[in-house]
C-alpha cells in the first residue's frame, strides 16, 4: 500500500503517521490490487481536528472524513466509516455477477478555446477529462456514486453495452438517462 500524507495547519507528526498507516492496514483484506491512499490531517480553529482518507485501488475510490476534538479519535473514526464502506462494497460485488471482459469506451469531451470568455455572448467549455465508462449494473454505479460522493456518473450498462448517465436529483434519489435505440 502507498500512502501519503499530507498536513494542514499544524506540524509534521510522525507518530500520527504511523498511526493511520498501522490503521490503514485494516482496509487491505477488502480491496484487491495496489492500494493507494491519500490521508489528510486539518486542524481548525485549534479545538476541531480533522482525517479524510481517499484511497483509489483496482476498480475501487472510495472517500471518508471524519472531525473530533482528538486527531487520534478522528484517525479511529475514519478508519471505522471506510472499514464499513468497502465491506458493504465487497458484499454487493459478491452478489452480481462478475462483468464481462469487454472494455469500457473511451469518453472525450472536447474544449474549444475562446479568445475572450468576456467577448463572447455564448457559454463556453472551461474544463475537459477523458474518462472510461465502465461496464457496470446500474445498482453497481449508484455504489460507486456513493462511495466517490458523485453527484453523476457515466457508464456501460454491462446488460446492452450502452452508454448511460447516472444522477442524484434533489430529492435524493437516482435519475437514469438511457440512450433511446433506433
Amino acid at each position: 500500500m502507498q500512502i501519503t500524507t499530507t498536513f494542514r495547519h499544524m506540524e509534521q507528526s510522525d507518530a500520527l503517521k504511523s498511526y493511520a498507516e498501522e490503521k490503514l492496514e485494516r482496509v487491505t483484506k477488502y480491496i484487491d490490487g495496489p492500494i493507494t491512499a491519500q490521508v489528510f490531517f486539518t486542524v481548525e480553529k485549534k479545538i476541531r481536528h480533522i482525517v479524510e482518507i481517499v484511497i483509489n485501488a483496482k476498480g475501487v475510490s472510495s472517500k471518508a472524513s471524519e472531525a473530533t476534538n482528538d486527531m487520534y479519535a478522528a484517525i479511529d473514526a475514519v478508519i471505522d466509516k471506510m472499514e464499513r464502506q468497502l465491506k458493504r462494497y465487497k458484499e454487493k460485488i459478491k452478489t452480481h455477477k462478475p462483468a464481462s471482459d469487454e472494455r469500457g469506451r473511451q469518453l472525450t469531451k472536447k474544449v474549444f478555446q475562446a479568445e475572450s470568455i468576456e467577448a463572447s455572448g455564448e457559454p463556453v467549455v472551461i474544463k475537459a477529462k477523458t474518462e472510461t465508462a465502465k461496464p457496470m449494473s446500474v445498482e453497481e454505479a449508484v455504489m460507486q456514486m456513493d462511495l466517490l460522493h458523485k453527484d453523476f456518473i457515466v457508464f456501460t450498462d454491462s446488460a446492452n453495452s450502452e452508454i448511460n448517465v447516472l444522477y442524484r436529483r434533489k430529492d435524493g434519489n437516482f435519475g437514469l438517462i438511457e440512450p433511446q435505440r433506433a
